[in-house]
Formats: C-alpha cells, structure tokens, sequence
C-alpha cells in the first residue's frame, strides 16, 4: 500500500513540476471565436499601419435566390444535322450538337448561340422541368454568334434582361447552363474584364466585345445564362480560352444590352439591322497617341471615311479619334462596336471625338450597307445573294459627278450568275429592261416580278460607253 502512494505523489508532483516548466517558457495564447454576427466597421486611416480593421464575420454573397429564380428559364437544346451524306457502309451521316438556352417570353422565346443552333435540320428542346419540345428556328446572328428560337408553350417560366452597361470588374456574378447529360449546372465567379475581343468571329461585321468571367463555362453550356445576384439576365454565355478543350479558367459572354437588340431585331424581321457608321478605324497604340498629342492611349482612330455615309455627312474625317456613343466613352474599338450594334440604319448617335487636340461632337446617320436609311428586308437579301452581288445607293457626291441615278456593284460571288456575266464590281446600274433604276428596293422589286431573262444597263466611271449584262432570273 505504501508503494502505491509514493508512486502516486510521484505521478502528481510530476505533473505540476510540468505544468509549472510550460507556463514559464510558453506565452500564452489568444484564442478567438467568430460567431455569426453582424461585421463592424470603424474609421481608420489606411495609411496608418498601426491599425487594422478586424471582421468577425463576414457572410458570403447568397446566390441562392438568385439561382432559384433563373435555374427554370435554363433549358437544353439538341440539334440534328444530317442528309447530306453517306458513311462507308451506305448508312446515312447525321451530326448532332448539344448547349443551352434561355427562355425570354412566356410564350417560348429562346435565345442561344448560333454555333449550337447552325446548320441543323432538328432542334429539340428540353426545360428544367424534363418536358419535351420542338423548337422553330427563327433566326440567326453570326456577327454576334446569336439566334433565337420558339416553342409552343404558354405561361412558361422566363427570364428578364437586366442592364449589362450597369456590371463593374470585380462583381458576382453566375452561370447558368443545362447541358446535355448533368441537367442544371450553376457556377459562380467574378467580372474579370469587360469590351474583350478574342477573334473568334468571322466576317466584316462581327461584334466581339465580351464580359470576361472567372465562372466555370464548359462546353454544354454555350447559350446558357449569365446572370447577376438579383438574377437578372446580363450576357449569353458563348465561349471559352482553352487548351484542353475544358474550361481553364477564362470564359466569355455577350452583353445583355447588345443581346436585346440583336434579339428583337431577329423577332421583328428575321435579320439583324445594323446602323453603319461609314468609316474604316483602327485601334490607338502608344505611337499614334504619342503623334496625335492624346492624353491617353483611348479611343479608336478613323482611317478612311466612306463617301456618303453618315460620318461623311456629318463631317467626321481620317485622322479624327472616337471617344465616344452618345455619352459612352469608348476606350477601344470592340466597345466602339458594341454601342453602334444596338442602333438600326435611321437612328442617328452622337459621337465624340478628338481632331487636333479638341474634344467635339458630330450628330451621325447611320445608314445601312447599301448606304441608306432603309430596313434591310429578308426578301432582299434572299433575292440579291441567289443572283450573287452586293449593292449599294449612289451617293449625291456620285449622282452629281455622273450625273445619272442608280446603283453601284460593290462585291460579286464566285460561281454566280452575276459573275457568270463577267460583270466587274464597280459597275453602276442605271436601267433593268430599259426602265430607270432609282434604288436597290426599286430594283430588287424588278428582278422579283421579271421572268425569263433579264437585261442590266449602266456604266463603268472609270471606262467610257454603256455596258449590258443579261442573265437568266428563273
């Protein structure tokens, strides 16, 4: 027994020689609970070192909300493409694709991309909610990889746009996808950038001025919803930087506010109408700004102006500098496009812009590629593009100089009949069947009603004498 307690006085004095070792050599610990609190803030000078704002809680942006309103309007689209060849064992090629929309109407308005939509023979199209629907192209927007869609349906869940010029680098953001095989998908990042080009549109009159998130964007998800935390509908979800093929990192939507334009164009006529500002420009460097006396190195620089287009009409020459779209300062050119995508020809804009050091303004027509303020209609495009030219009004500056009415060839198609005639761009129509040609709607109107063969008259500036073209309309 005695034993026991010496072993045991032992033990105790053991532990409080231990204890009294650590309390000497160990200073003590501040130990901190967060309790979920409202966060304080105090004034401080951020210059002051010795100071510093402590947080003791900090709740995280709630996307719940939001998702919870915009995941039903997130619908996936299954296309079709196919009839057009054989495989090696006399099988019928078909081709399919897969991405996402959103619907904007309660009646079954849905936009997407038009690569997820292109060449297709089938669109299917399948809600949230797993129902089935076949969907109707209505139209489509390479400049701006935009189309828009319909199913039949009433009362369906729907998504409104919100005002893409109002989002700041740095804000929450979400994505919103419903690919094929994972149903809804929502991620969340940040506005990592906004006006971005990354040339991945064709053609002369493409729009890249992208918001750039840090939200993951896979493929699947083209088409999708980028929406804020009030879930509001700000951009369409379009593209991604990869070398994997996967999202790493960088993804790429287009402007709610450009969007809507787009879209209502398509709707209204089944094509979009874009206001042309008439000059050819090109981005400021640090050189041109230098040479030019710019503060900044902003805005967009004017290379050439197109006789009789808006711009020449209201004065605007090369060499000015662009800085702004009624009232929006545009730093760069994909900005500078942006804001012209949203008007039609016959909207006028006023422009800003430096010439020889002074800031001034100039009220500009936009006009449209035949150089009118004329809606460009279906049916001309149809008709101009089958027989395989692009054309254009005379300006006054023409009509007065060649003294005659008209119009002028600016491009013909390889394989045409037009080409077929060894007619040159250039050439200026003056007469169809000998009757006078006043416009391109007037004349799309002729070649409309003509049967059989057709007869062109008119005049090359260049060369003297009259020139005849005939062709067959059927």
């Amino acid at each position: 027994m005695k034993q026991y307690v010496i072993i045991g006085a032992s033990s105790l004095l053991s532990a409080l020689l231990a204890v009294l070792v650590y309390r000497f050599f160990e200073q003590p610990k501040e130990i901190i609970i967060r309790e979920t609190v409202p966060a304080r803030y105090t004034n401080f000078d951020p210059m002051d070192i010795s100071k510093q704002r402590v947080f003791l809680s900090s709740s995280p942006t709630d996307f719940i909300a939001a998702a919870e309103t915009v995941t039903p309007a997130v619908v996936n689209i299954k296309t079709v493409q196919g009839g057009g060849g054989f495989d090696f064992w006399g099988g019928n090629t078909l081709g399919a694709a897969s991405g996402s929309g959103v619907i904007i109407s309660p009646d079954g308005y849905i936009v997407t991309n038009n690569h997820v939509i292109e060449d297709s023979d089938d669109i299917q199209v399948t809600l949230n909610d797993k129902r089935d629907f076949e969907a109707e192209l209505i139209g489509a927007d390479p400049s701006t990889d935009l189309a828009l869609i319909k199913i039949k349906g009433k009362g369906l869940p729907y998504m409104e746009f919100g005002n893409s010029d109002s989002l700041r680098v740095g804000e929450w953001v979400i994505a919103v996808g419903n690919p094929f095989n994972l149903e809804s998908t929502v991620t969340a990042g940040i506005v990592s950038a906004k006006g971005r080009s990354i040339d991945i549109l064709e053609g002369q009159d493409r729009i890249e001025s992208f918001i750039q998130t840090d939200a993951a964007v896979n493929p699947g998800n083209s088409g999708g919803a980028l929406v804020n935390t009030n879930g509001e509908l700000i951009g369409i979800n379009t593209a991604i930087i990869t070398r994997s093929g996967r999202y790493e990192g960088y993804s790429f939507a287009v402007p709610a506010n450009l969007a809507r334009k787009v879209i209502r164009d398509l709707k209204d006529f089944g094509m979009v109408q874009r206001g042309i500002l008439g000059v050819f420009i090109d981005e400021i460097t640090n050189e041109r700004a230098r040479e030019l006396g710019l503060k900044a190195v902003e805005g967009v620089f004017v290379t050439r102006v197109t006789p009789g287009s808006g711009a020449d009409d209201a004065g605007l020459r090369k060499g000015d500098v662009i800085v702004g779209i009624n009232g929006v300062i545009t730093k760069t050119l994909p900005e500078m496009q942006e804001q012209l995508g949203r008007y039609r020809p016959g909207n006028s804009v006023k422009v800003d812009f430096i010439r020889n050091g002074k800031k001034q303004t100039a009220e500009v027509l936009l006009k449209n590629k035949s150089n009118s303020t004329a809606l460009v209609t279906d049916k001309n495009v149809d008709v101009l593009t089958g027989l395989g030219f692009e054309l254009r009004e005379l300006t006054r500056e023409e009509r007065r100089r060649l003294k005659a009415n008209g119009v002028k060839v600016i491009s013909i198609y390889r394989g045409s009949r037009i080409e077929r005639t060894n007619m040159d761009p250039g050439f200026i129509i003056t007469k169809i069947d000998n009757k006078p040609v006043e416009s391109v709607d007037a004349l799309v109107e002729e070649f409309s009603k003509a049967t059989g063969k057709v007869m062109l008259e008119g005049i090359y500036e260049s060369y003297p004498g009259e020139y005849y073209y005939a062709f067959p309309i059927d």
